[in-house]
């Protein structure tokens, strides 16, 4: 084993089926300790690249690795160094709650006398210890999620790997899992989890990915994503009048790329500016205009989401 920098990292990875590649020179690299999150439309490559790091397929060219461990060489090390939580749940509702935790922890070579506590600790955590004599079948998706997310933690993995764990749960069962994700990190876990509800990763995620057609589009902190793929602010003005002297003093700011007329917002003028600048620069925008005695009534910069980003990243539909 290696040292690595990233706790998870690929190198030239590539997986072909036939003639269709999957995945293609993909560098993907997770700082120890992230909320990762892996972004990308339907059939860019995350399954895939999930399914490599976790040893389930093996790549046709380069290499991945997870805690310093190559997953072609030392398959069985990765195993030990992560949770997987795949996108569906699996064939165990005719289990009781407690064993389908025990059952897994068994897997993992946990010893017997151990289990009990370890078993009461997962459902403490997930909050089903008052479900754990049910039956896995009687659970609801939301419940079945956490407690797939409990059976990831059995053997105390540094690294979570799970494939769209927030889908089709409802708005609450949504939250309670986000909610989780930041509390395995706040425990020392790294997270790395692929999504289709940009919402959910804006909201917890400190690094992100944007994959496309197999290739990584962009990757970095979520603010280094928005500057990378909207490296201009969008600066909006309303003003009641002397809109064309208004452009004519902003054209001299330095950062100013664009102005366009923008639909009045009751009988007042709108334009917005694109702008490179900083800070700064925002500030010089604002002074040339009131030296003039341009009457603004209203100055602000819109705010990027993040599906605008990855709209921009993308030219695939967020599904």
């Amino acid at each position: 084993m290696a040292a690595y920098e990233h706790i998870i990292e690929t190198r030239g990875l590539v997986k072909r089926y036939g003639k269709l590649t999957a995945v293609s020179d993909l560098s993907v690299q997770v700082p120890r300790g992230a909320i990762y999150g892996f972004v990308g439309p339907n059939g860019a490559g995350k399954t895939t690249t999930m399914r490599i790091l976790t040893t389930l397929i093996t790549p046709t060219a380069g290499d991945a690795y997870v805690a310093g461990y190559s997953v072609v060489t030392y398959p069985r090390e990765v195993r030990r160094a992560i949770g997987y939580m795949p996108d569906f749940f699996g064939v165990y509702d005719d289990m009781k709650v407690w064993e389908y935790l025990d059952f897994f922890a068994a897997c993992y070579e946990i010893p017997e006398r151990e289990r009990p506590k370890l078993i009461d600790d997962l459902l403490a955590l997930v909050d089903l210890s008052h479900r754990r004599e049910d039956m896995v079948e009687k659970l609801s998706r939301g419940m079945k999620q956490r407690l797939s997310l409990a059976r990831t933690l059995a053997h105390d993995p540094e690294v979570l790997i799970l494939d769209e764990p927030a889908s089709g749960l409802d708005p609450r069962a949504r939250i309670e899992i986000r909610e989780l994700l930041v509390e395995m990190a706040q425990m020392g876990k790294t997270i790395f989890f692929s999504s289709h509800i940009l919402a959910d990763v804006a909201e917890i995620c400190t690094h992100l990915g944007v994959i496309e057609s197999g290739e990584m589009v962009a990757q970095g902190t979520v603010a280094e994503i928005r500057r990378q793929l909207m490296p201009t602010r969008e600066i909006m003005i309303t003003l009641l009048d002397r809109v064309d002297e208004a452009k004519e003093a902003l054209l001299h700011v330095p950062g100013v790329e664009s102005i366009q007329d923008m639909p009045d917002d009751h009988g007042r003028k709108r334009i917005r500016v694109d702008f490179g600048g900083d800070d700064a620069g925002v500030s010089e925008m604002l002074k040339a205009l009131s030296s003039r005695g341009v009457p603004v009534v209203n100055f602000a910069e819109e705010t990027r989401d993040l599906e605008a980003v990855f709209m921009r990243a993308t030219k695939g539909i967020v599904s």
